[in-house]
């Protein structure tokens, strides 16, 4: 879009973040007129955020890029309510102990991608609980609940869609649009924060801010949100047969990172570059013209550029090193991921079928049978003649023993 004149709404049009703003002229002329605030909320479902969370990330990391302030929110008040949007049920209610150990865990992922400091561009991280746990109810109803409708918050997906399933939606949950709302006027009074970005299925949400800020300050606020994302077949980003894509090493490593994202669909591997990494356009448009089996070239740069954001230089060398010495050499790298199994267990002979499961290489004993069956399973990089052939201490090859799914999957299982 040509006619934007601010760096940061330039570069998220397009490279593909966009998918709503408030009042896009508005916001635009404000970004021109020096460094703004901005921020993204995150709650404290779990010690790491996924890759379903990156995109978040890297909205904020070219906020501060193109000179503006950003504001990590932990979620560590909303999360005790938990967040309805998308859900067909209520969130499992967690301890104050569990939020606060799973923001220990969420905080670490932040300082890869953004400056903190006490400079003008430099990031922040707050707490929403440092306010939300100190409200009055029957203050905070008289002073801002006036301003919220019923029938405005029954137009939003994330009540509508709960209630058109006929699954029961809580008073609880439904006050959660209420303090989000209230997050927005609180950063704006506290730190001049001008801009809440989310997840398009927090659009309802975040205009519960844009109004209550208007209405209860008189304040000039904006929202921009961007798509939610699915790949080319429709999977959900950052899920696969072994679960989520964790963000933080300790739960996913990042050889299994950087394999995740060698892994993109062919159709999607343009989109991703422009989403995930800073490589410039043009470059990525060189990319996005590879056919065939040149296409992997690009996608082992898509892997090591989100490996080397996420993970650090020295990890992205190793994976992409781990990748070529296991493809190219057929090697069982010792920087693949491990399965531990008893010696005992090993002695006494495991099926095929039931090691495949147990190393998270097929979900269920029928989907490793027919894995197998099908050729794409593979001990020691040899095929298999049984789903059913046990596999024991005669496997082992220097103390490990190789299985590989398809052709893009590996585990080692090790005997302890």
């Amino acid at each position: 879009m040509t006619s934007l004149k601010s760096d940061f709404l330039r570069t998220v049009t397009e490279r593909g973040y966009m998918h709503q703003c408030t009042d896009l002229e508005a916001l635009d002329k404000r970004l021109t007129e020096g460094c703004q605030a901005a921020y993204i909320g995150f709650d404290c479902t779990a010690t790491s955020l996924h890759v379903g969370g990156l995109m978040q990330i890297m909205l904020l990391r070219w906020w501060q890029k193109t000179g503006h302030k950003p504001i990590v929110l932990m979620g560590g008040g909303t999360t005790r309510i938990g967040d309805p949007t998308g859900k067909d049920e209520s969130r499992k209610m967690l301890s104050d102990a569990d939020i606060q150990r799973n923001m220990d865990g969420i905080k670490t992922v932040f300082g890869k991608y953004l400056s903190f400091g006490a400079g003008a561009t430099d990031a922040v991280m707050v707490n929403n609980a440092d306010w939300l746990d100190k409200l009055n109810y029957i203050d905070f109803l008289r002073d801002y609940g006036h301003h919220f409708t019923i029938n405005r918050m029954l137009t939003f997906d994330s009540v509508k869609l709960r209630l058109e399933r006929e699954q029961p939606l809580t008073f609880l949950e439904f006050n959660y649009m209420l303090l989000q709302g209230y997050d927005f006027v609180e950063l704006f009074r506290r730190n001049r924060c001008i801009l809440q970005m989310g997840g398009s299925d927090q659009w309802g949400n975040i205009i519960n801010g844009v109004e209550l800020g208007r209405r209860a300050d008189q304040a000039e606020l904006f929202g921009l949100t961007s798509p939610l994302l699915t790949t080319a077949s429709g999977a959900k980003m950052g899920k696969t047969v072994n679960g989520a894509v964790w963000l933080n090493a300790d739960m996913l490593s990042p050889w299994e990172f950087w394999q995740y994202w060698r892994n993109t669909e062919d159709a999607d591997v343009g989109r991703f570059l422009k989403l995930y990494t800073e490589l410039p356009l043009d470059e990525i448009a060189k990319l996005e013209t590879l056919q065939g089996a040149e296409i992997n070239e690009a996608k082992k740069v898509l892997a090591g550029e989100i490996t080397r954001l996420c993970h650090g230089e020295a990890a992205a060398r190793e994976a992409a090193e781990t990748a070529r010495r296991t493809f190219e050499e057929g090697a069982a790298d010792a920087n693949l991921p491990t399965v531990e199994i008893t010696a005992a267990e090993l002695a006494a002979g495991i099926p095929a079928f039931a090691l495949f499961v147990k190393a998270g290489l097929a979900a269920s004993n029928g989907d490793a049978k027919r894995l197998i069956k099908g050729g794409g399973g593979k001990v020691n990089d040899a095929g298999l003649d049984s789903e059913t052939r046990a596999i024991g201490e005669a496997d082992l090859k220097d103390g490990v023993i190789k299985l590989t799914a398809g052709k893009k999957r590996h585990i080692l299982v090790k005997p302890v």
